[in-house]
This record gives C-alpha cells, structure tokens and sequence, in this order.
C-alpha cells in the first residue's frame, strides 16, 4: 500500500534513509546521499507540500519505503546534457526513493502507483549506483542524458513516456 508520509512517519523515515545510505556504501556508491541526505527540513517540507509517499506492508501497515513524487515542472531537469528529453509533455518525477530491505521490487510497486497518477515519469539516479540503473531500465525507463542536482554532481537522469510497461 502506498500513502502520503504524515510527520508520525519521520522517525522510520530517517531509518530508512540511513539503511539505505548504508546499502548504497557498501555497493560502491558512497557518495550519493553523503553527509546524512536527505536531511529532516528537506523531508518536512515534502510532507508540508504532501510529495512525500510511504510504501507500507498491507498486513501490519509497517512503513518500509519512502519517496519523493510530483507533478509538473521539476527544476533539476530544466537543463539535460550529452542528450535530450524525449518527451516535454507533463510528467511526474520520483525522486529519493528508498526501502528498509525487506520489500523486493519497490521501484516496481513505485512506478505503477505513479504511473496511475500521470503516465509520464522522470527519475535519476548517481552514476555509482549500478543497481538502481539497473531496476530503472526494468522499470522500463531510457536514458536521456544528464543533469545536475542542487550540489552541483551529476546524475543520469530517465525517463517514462507511457509507451514502456512494466
């Protein structure tokens, strides 16, 4: 089940986020969410804005994923490199999406909630991450290009036009 994050969720928010900048260290990709990103204003403001979902088990309602999702113009992909969007139609973008371990085929689970809501998607991710490149191309996503997040590091950036299903 996925719903909107409520601010009772942040404290197993955090440790998700923890278990997974732990998951990505020890996978070779260190520095994505280095230095405790995403950091709790970050998260508090999504919530405020309500683009802040959580993936819960369906039996116990147990959080174990968290993500970012909105409609609409996303700034970090106002500007793409070594290639092209393939679409500039409205999309959605799904953004820090992280599990506790224990869901197989959360991004899956993700795109499908998604992709009910609008079927255009963006998604990124840093180029030290090999298994969340890997899940998005079986997500059905194709590679576009690459952007530039608020600090400045590249990410390659994916995209969703409806075309591709899971």
């Amino acid at each position: 089940m996925i719903r909107q994050a409520e601010e009772a969720d942040l404290p197993v928010i955090l440790e998700i986020y923890a278990y997974a900048r732990a998951f990505m260290t020890k996978n070779g990709n260190p520095h994505q969410w280095a230095g405790g990103f995403p950091p709790t204003s970050l998260l508090q403001d999504d919530i405020a804005r309500h683009n802040l979902y959580v993936v819960t088990e369906e039996e116990t309602g147990r959080v174990c994923g968290v993500f970012f999702f909105a409609i609409g113009p996303d700034e970090t992909y106002s500007v793409i490199r070594q290639g092209e969007w393939f679409s500039d139609s409205e999309y959605g973008t799904i953004h820090r999406i992280a599990g506790d371990g224990t869901v197989h085929g959360l991004l899956r689970k993700v795109v499908s909630y998604c992709e009910k809501k609008i079927p255009h998607l963006r998604i990124d991710t840093h180029e030290d991450n090999h298994i969340m490149q890997h899940v998005i191309a079986q997500c059905g996503f194709r590679r576009c290009g690459i952007i530039h997040v608020s600090d400045g590091t590249p990410r390659i950036a994916y995209e969703k036009t409806g075309n591709a299903r899971l």
